[in-house]
């Protein structure tokens, strides 16, 4: 992640105090974000959430560990960060498995996911390829 730009609150600002942090834009994989903020009337919610989708075990495991660093895991790859903003860190892998057109496949991989806090994608994998 890199911080591209900060702007800050004038006197008598909706949002906050003079000087006080209005927007931070910043760079996430890539993507250009802005966070605004909205002052103590917005807060975050469970129904909004990043979905980041990993290829490999190692990049869940990496961004897991750095989002979840002071704040909290919850169930089936779901997260809320220091900021208790929520995310959700999945393999790519998932969505394929879970729209299997075999109806018993893609229900093994749910039964899979249902167990797990930070998604295993081996585990998800064997409950797949059961036969």
């Amino acid at each position: 992640m890199k911080i591209t730009a900060i702007t800050r609150c004038g006197p008598n600002e909706f949002g906050g105090t003079a000087g006080s942090v209005r927007t931070v834009s910043f760079e996430l994989f890539g993507q250009a974000w802005l966070a605004l903020n909205g002052g103590p009337h917005f807060s975050f919610n469970d129904g909004v959430s990043f979905i980041v989708n990993c290829d490999t075990q190692d990049e869940i495991d990496r961004l897991w560990d750095a989002l979840t660093a002071g704040g909290t895991p919850v169930q089936c790859g779901w997260l809320k960060d220091k900021f208790g903003v929520p995310w959700q860190i999945v393999p790519r892998a998932l969505g394929e498995m879970m729209s299997d057109p075999n109806a018993d496949r893609a229900n093994r991989v749910m039964q899979a996911l249902l167990q797990m806090v930070k998604l295993d994608i081996a585990g998800l994998k064997r409950a797949f390829e059961q036969t």
